[in-house]
């Protein structure tokens, strides 16, 4: 019993901070890298870094390394879990999620220009049936 009761604990302090829940949603259906997250959401890389890593604790992303990138998307088996989430909170941060989107899709313009060309396998958007 404890073991599940530390699952759920984890993954609900995966979520329980504004910039997790942004990353989150970020990646819930595209692949990004620490770099990206970083310049999407102004912030340095390496407090990024420490938010994603609280959410791989949590199990809820998949990964792919390309050369000395990481790119990171929500695990599939969370994608409707987290989109039900995001639907039911919608109207608390919609505004913020809204930039964020904005930004990534400049962010993801840039790539192939960028250090950071993009994963290989987590290239495929995978979109959310509701």
């Amino acid at each position: 019993m404890f073991f599940v009761m530390e699952n759920i604990v984890t993954f609900s302090r995966a979520l329980a901070d504004a910039t997790r829940w942004r990353i989150v949603c970020l990646v819930r259906d595209r692949a990004l890298c620490v770099c990206e997250l970083a310049d999407i959401l102004e912030m340095p890389q390496s407090s990024v870094s420490s938010h994603v890593q609280v959410i791989r604790k949590a199990k809820l992303l998949e990964s792919e390394k390309c050369e000395k990138w990481t790119y990171f998307r929500i695990d599939p088996k969370y994608r409707k879990l987290i989109a039900s989430l995001a639907k039911f909170f919608a109207d608390s941060d919609a505004a913020v999620l809204e930039v964020d989107a904005a930004r990534a899709l400049q962010r993801l313009a840039q790539r192939e220009s960028s250090c950071c060309a993009g994963p290989k396998s987590l290239t495929t958007r995978r979109t959310i049936k509701s």
